[in-house]
């Protein structure tokens, strides 16, 4: 935790804002909180940037619920990932400042003052070769603006008309970093890599034709890329895609902030 956000937990706390307990874990570095079924790690935001995030794929709705609670009650911005419609419309009257992407299958809570709001935005554009390959991109959307960072997306912009990219090029090359998911052969990534200074990062999807092979074939493609700038994550990975692109982003904007500031 750097002095920013000691000085705000401080002011929070001096103005009554924010209870002694909730200081004290902030503070403390938060550890683990013991929830039985889970061991919420409280600390990794201080470690690792964001806070931990959910994974709620086979999870029961109460378990989820605990973990929101605690997650809210520490004033963490929550999210969660793979929740069915089913699992969200069971959370939602426990959680109505929640919103659920049921394209992307995920669940946020923003959570007002939060002491990990993030001060450092940065700047994310979201590339997809083909509409098919939205369920992936909203769920990388949503993860980046969780983040804090800005996000724009380019959508079906597949090699298949790559005239298509070329109007959105001053805006990729305004990105501090891009994330491309695409299916099939899972070219675009390299395509996009040759036109930017920034790191693309390549999302392969599940999204093609028998000899794709449920996105083997573009995840191969996309670890051959002949772009230096491209690297890949795992197929159908939007939240992974969306974490790393927001790191990056959020690094980048504190490397400009601390160049104004000197």
């Amino acid at each position: 935790m750097d002095t920013h956000d000691l000085k705000k937990l401080a002011a929070d706390f001096l103005a009554g804002e924010m209870p002694a307990e909730q200081f004290l874990q902030h503070v403390g570095g938060g550890g683990i909180a013991d929830l039985g079924h889970t061991q919420l790690d409280l600390d990794r935001h201080r470690r690792c940037g964001f806070p931990e995030v959910v994974f709620a794929e086979g999870k029961t709705t109460a378990a989820i619920e605990k973990i929101f609670h605690t997650l809210v009650e520490r004033g963490v911005n929550v999210l969660a990932t793979r929740m069915s419609a089913e699992q969200a419309a069971e959370l939602e009257p426990a959680f109505p400042g929640g919103r659920y992407n049921p394209c992307g299958r995920t669940f946020r809570i923003p959570v007002a003052g939060s002491a990990d709001e993030p001060r450092h935005s940065g700047k994310v554009v979201i590339v997809t070769a083909g509409t098919s390959d939205l369920p992936v991109a909203e769920e990388a959307r949503e993860t980046v603006l969780w983040s804090g960072a800005q996000v724009s997306t380019v959508q079906d912009a597949g090699v298949a008309g790559p005239h298509r990219l070329t109007a959105s090029l001053p805006m990729l090359r305004d990105a501090d970093a891009i994330i491309v998911l695409a299916g099939m052969e899972g070219a675009l990534p390299s395509v996009v890599g040759g036109h930017v200074a920034c790191p693309v990062i390549a999302v392969p999807t599940s999204v093609g034709y028998g000899a794709s092979f449920g996105g083997i074939a573009a995840l191969l493609g996309m670890l051959n890329s002949c772009a230096s700038n491209v690297t890949v994550v795992n197929i159908d990975a939007g939240f992974k895609g969306g974490y790393l692109a927001a790191l990056i982003a959020r690094n980048m904007a504190e490397a400009r902030e601390k160049r104004c500031e000197t």
